[in-house]
């Protein structure tokens, strides 16, 4: 922790080491994949955000990723056709759109202290869960997932990296724990759990919750919380030299209707590497949208998530003409099964 992260932006993008190799007779090369945290189970690693960094270079690319937010890539689209859709309510319906405006922010307007996103009852527990990516596309084009200065070059590396995982399965393990306030997820476990799955190997030394206005300890302690409930600020350190700090800066979610549940997260994320580089942090910009369903008894929950990336406009030469439109949208199947 040589580095405390600057605050202000955010995302569920989340950059982890895929390789750190040194040579005797080669510069340093730190490998980036975004792999997006978005929430609950699918922090997707797609491809190849290189952010690279040379021992005889010490400026490291703004952020040269592959792509913005959560992921991204090209128009490869293998999603099976849905005949048992959960349902139509309106945070759902924005499963069946490749054209997405971003959500408004909600964060200043709410000042319980104990904000978060609230999942049904019985979604209380531990799980063993499978994400598969089913559709990754870059809607308004390859441009708009080709890095700050919008190459074809990055963004053809990033379809590449993605085209190879499709069809997938990952599996790890997630947590959703009671409040006072209702259910919400464990962040700080399932960040851990879904950033070392999707790396395929642990990548993360530690994850801590954060303070912020919206959703900090005193006033949970205040509002009759326990000290263990999980914020929505959390700062994940990785092994090698860098830090994401994510902050949740919208959510929302249907009311329940019978065995269904739909909501949606928008999270900003900044990610710093935490050593000497001077290079400035990255902020990303991504929304979750979940939809699930109860089968039977509650032991299995069925449902899909969908990560929507949007530009930054400190960042992204082509923000403006985005126009606050999602330029990567990846989906997946979800299928939970309680753990024994």
């Amino acid at each position: 922790k040589s580095t405390t992260l600057s605050w202000q932006t955010y995302s569920r993008l989340s950059f982890i080491p895929k390789i750190m190799t040194k040579s005797m007779n080669r510069p340093f090369h730190y490998f980036y994949l975004p792999i997006i945290t978005v929430i609950l189970l699918q922090p997707q690693i797609t491809t190849a955000l290189n952010l690279i960094q040379s021992e005889n270079n010490a400026s490291l690319s703004r952020r040269q990723f592959a792509i913005t937010s959560t992921a991204v890539l090209g128009t490869l689209s293998t999603t099976p056709k849905r005949t048992d859709a959960i349902s139509s309510s309106p945070i759902a319906s924005r499963f069946e759109s490749d054209i997405l405006t971003a959500p408004p922010i909600t964060a200043g307007t709410r000042y319980t202290g104990h904000e978060n996103l609230y999942f049904p009852s019985w979604m209380e527990g531990e799980w063993d869960a499978t994400q598969t990516l089913t559709s990754t596309k870059a809607p308004l084009g390859l441009a708009f997932v080709g890095g700050p200065q919008g190459s074809l070059e990055v963004a053809k590396a990033t379809m590449s990296e993605q085209e190879q995982r499709l069809n997938q399965p990952v599996r790890l393990k997630l947590k959703f724990v009671k409040t006072k306030f209702g259910v919400v997820e464990d962040r700080a476990f399932n960040f851990k759990s879904r950033l070392n799955s999707f790396a395929g190997r642990n990548v993360v030394a530690s994850v801590e919750y954060a303070d912020v206005r919206e959703s900090n300890r005193a006033a949970v302690l205040a509002a009759g919380g326990e000290e263990t409930d999980p914020l929505t600020t959390t700062v994940v350190y990785f092994k090698g030299p860098a830090a994401q700090k994510t902050f949740v800066i919208s959510h929302g979610q249907d009311p329940l209707d019978g065995d269904d549940w739909s909501g949606y997260e928008v999270d900003r994320s900044i990610f710093a590497l935490t050593n000497t580089n001077t290079a400035p942090p990255v902020t990303t910009d991504t929304e979750v949208v979940y939809e699930f369903r109860k089968i039977g008894n509650g032991n299995v929950v069925e449902g899909r998530l969908r990560l929507a990336g949007y530009l930054n406009p400190q960042a992204d030469k082509l923000y403006f003409d985005a126009r606050n439109r999602a330029v990567s949208l990846n989906d997946y199947t979800l299928t939970l099964k309680r753990s024994s």
